[in-house]
């Protein structure tokens, strides 16, 4: 489009433009809260109440906003690479539908407008999000633009997946202590959603026999190629197995009956991911693949139960079963028939005791911080 037709665009385009480059489709991501509502409210119930619903309305407002905020700047920064695109020409920045200056104001004010709801909720509720903005404009404004450099892309644009559970987890409570197994896990299945992405665009890119124009188009495909991005899909599945693995066995062994559900889910988006025009290229339209939908409903809904469900013939027949004790011990306390037996009870029955403690101290918690809100009362 000439500058002449840019200036042209009539009034009613441009503020369709400038609603379109804030990608509100987009939105469906925010589903990436709730395992930071869910799992708080799983440790502490009593967490649940109206004042809860309000804070959450408001905390999804809020990251709405930060994340729009980063997409308009990613329309107006990608714009020139776009063009290079067959379908991401048609994106209206691309196209020369929206004025620049009028982008930059839009990018600042909702940036303003979501911290300004986040300091509502609380301190660092808002500080989470100003981070999510940050990470978005390292991503996007050189000369660091992170989306240029092969790899350092992926992990810096799916850290928004753990700094998205935190804001859910702040928008809940701000005694709680989220644990760091479960929020890399948690970046690396984004990374490996992320790097399935690089791998369904550049295949793509390069079945139209023109290999310069992913280069031109993405800078980090002049370093990626297929058999490295599904190298690199390995190590990111294997790391958000092996940090998940690690999260249900300290804090919830039941969340282990839900990992037939989970490799099924991560299978079939590979398998999308080999297919042309795959929707693993635009996520905002996974709703449309009916069975990787059913596989994740069910995957949400089984571990949403078993969050709250005990089953402690699983903590059973998890007990380690190797000796632990040392060989001056041993000659105490010599091995007969009656020892692995003594050693299972003895290893559960302190598992026990810790889950009581951690129960009990969140008991506490909860009545100190209501006796907290009937002094402010």
């Amino acid at each position: 489009m000439s500058q002449r037709e840019r200036t042209s665009v009539p009034v009613r385009d441009r503020l369709g433009a400038h609603l379109a480059i804030a990608r509100l489709d987009h939105s469906i991501k925010n589903l990436f809260v709730l395992p930071g509502v869910i799992v708080p409210l799983s440790v502490d119930p009593a967490l649940f109440n109206l004042h809860l619903i309000r804070t959450l309305v408001l905390a999804l407002v809020s990251i709405t906003l930060v994340a729009c905020s980063n997409y308009v700047i990613n329309e107006v920064l990608d714009a020139p690479f776009d063009l290079l695109h067959p379908i991401k020409k048609n994106r209206p920045a691309a196209r020369g539908l929206v004025s620049i200056p009028w982008a930059y104001a839009q990018w600042l004010l909702m940036m303003a407008a979501g911290l300004a709801i986040a300091l509502t909720i609380s301190r660092i509720f808002a500080l989470v999000a100003l981070i999510l903005w940050i990470m978005g404009c390292l991503y996007n404004f050189p000369p660091i633009r992170t989306k240029d450099v092969p790899y350092l892309d992926v992990l810096t644009e799916s850290i928004n997946n753990p700094l998205r559970m935190l804001l859910g987890w702040y928008a809940v409570t701000r005694v709680l202590i989220p644990p760091v197994s479960l929020l890399v896990a948690y970046w690396m299945i984004g990374c490996y959603f992320m790097a399935l992405k690089r791998f369904s665009e550049l295949s793509e890119l390069h079945h139209s026999g023109d290999h310069a124009l992913a280069g031109a188009y993405r800078a980090s495909f002049k370093r990626y190629t297929p058999e490295s991005l599904l190298v690199s899909v390995v190590f990111y599945a294997s790391a958000a197995m092996l940090f998940l693995g690690a999260f249900i066995i300290r804090y919830r062994i039941e969340l282990i009956l839900s990992f037939p559900l989970v490799a099924l889910t991560m299978a079939i988006y590979l398998r999308l991911a080999f297919q042309p025009d795959s929707a693993v290229q635009n996520p905002e339209k996974l709703y449309r693949e009916p069975l990787l939908m059913a596989s994740f409903s069910a995957t949400v809904l089984v571990m949403g139960i078993l969050l709250f469900l005990r089953i402690p013939r699983l903590e059973q027949f998890f007990l380690p079963t190797l000796p632990t004790t040392t060989s001056s011990e041993q000659e105490i306390f010599p091995a007969n028939g009656d020892g692995p037996a003594r050693q299972r009870r003895a290893v559960l029955a302190a598992r026990v005791d810790e889950k009581q403690g951690r129960r009990k101290s969140a008991e506490m918690q909860a009545a100190q911080r209501r006796v907290s809100a009937t002094e402010i009362a």
